[in-house]
């Protein structure tokens, strides 16, 4: 298949540009390089650059002719949505309007989503199923909700095939492809840098939740698994169907086990300072993923948070300077 990949140029979209590569599918990145790499777009893939706000390109690029779209391409910085919610809701979606426009006129058929479970807010039930009721509790959740809507809106329409898959906490790296983010806010990274030297502590963020170490609890998949689950959902979409699907591990890690398990993968002291809980931080969020197992058949194969950190720790070993 030929295949766009917006946001192809960031974490998760380069690692599954470079495994539809690797499979054998003609694939163009699209990214506007604010916030990926142009060394992260994978040997084997054409960068196309430019703005999914850009509706004449968008229209342009699409008009090229493609039998899907993998659309990762958005802002995703939870406080920054808070400060910024219209420049949120204009990015992500006011640029899924656009695609979805385009990908209309020029009859692409298929779409596979990069959702969040931030849709979910704070879950009245955990592990969380895709029938649990959303309550985003920011402006980027509330941006990606309305953004899976709108594909269900389209697909209904006519006759779209499109999947909305709903991350939990993404980890590790793939080869030559990492997590880069300027600022860094996911905890796994962080960490790794304390590790590395280049940050002096991790502040840890309530330490008296009703959890088994009073530390938050979060579910983690690697990217590899999560990259995989993409392509998945792109052979098994069906026209006018939108289907949702939730991506984790199913199993939770506290904040101090993902210290712990950096320190025994590192062999590094990393320090550690309490910090107040943040507003609107849940005790735990784990994903039922029992959905995409039943359907696709997916897998995690790598469900194990040591190597989701060793993983990210070779990678940040090999790039100490991350891209640049």
């Amino acid at each position: 298949m030929k295949l766009l990949v917006t946001g192809g140029a960031g974490y998760v979209g380069s690692v599954v540009a470079s495994q539809l590569v690797e499979a054998g599918h003609e694939t163009v990145v699209l990214d506007d390089l604010s916030k990926g790499h142009k060394e992260a777009v994978p040997e084997g893939a054409r960068l196309v650059e430019g703005s999914l706000l850009d509706e004449a390109f968008v229209r342009e690029t699409l008009a090229r002719g493609f039998d899907g779209v993998l659309h990762f391409a958005a802002l995703s910085l939870v406080a920054e949505s808070v400060e910024e919610p219209e420049r949120y809701y204009r990015n992500n979606v006011g640029g899924a309007l656009n695609l979805l426009g385009a990908m209309g006129e020029a009859g692409v058929g298929r779409l596979v989503f990069s959702s969040t479970a931030a849709v979910y807010g704070e879950p009245g039930e955990v592990p969380i199923p895709e029938t649990a009721p959303t309550g985003p509790t920011n402006p980027y959740g509330s941006s990606k909700l309305a953004v899976d809507r709108l594909i269900g809106h389209v697909a209904e329409a006519r006759g779209l095939a499109a999947t909305s898959l709903r991350y939990f906490n993404v980890a590790g790296a793939s080869g030559r492809f990492g997590e880069d983010h300027h600022p860094e806010t996911h905890l796994i990274p962080i960490v790794l840098q304390a590790a590395a030297g280049t940050r002096e502590s991790v502040k840890i963020f309530g330490t008296d939740y009703p959890t088994r170490d009073g530390t938050a609890v979060r579910d983690y998949v690697h990217i590899e698994d999560l990259g995989r689950a993409h392509q998945l959902a792109l052979e098994a979409s069906e026209p006018g169907e939108h289907r949702v699907y939730n991506l984790g591990n199913g199993s939770g890690f506290s904040v101090l086990q993902v210290v712990e398990a950096a320190r025994s993968v590192t062999g590094e002291d990393i320090r550690t300072e309490e910090a107040p809980r943040r507003a609107g931080d849940p005790p735990e969020l784990v994903a039922s993923s029992d959905a995409i197992r039943a359907d696709l058949g997916w897998r995690p194969e790598k469900p194990g948070l040591e190597a989701m950190i060793s993983d990210a720790w070779a990678w940040m070993q090999e790039h100490p300077d991350g891209y640049e």
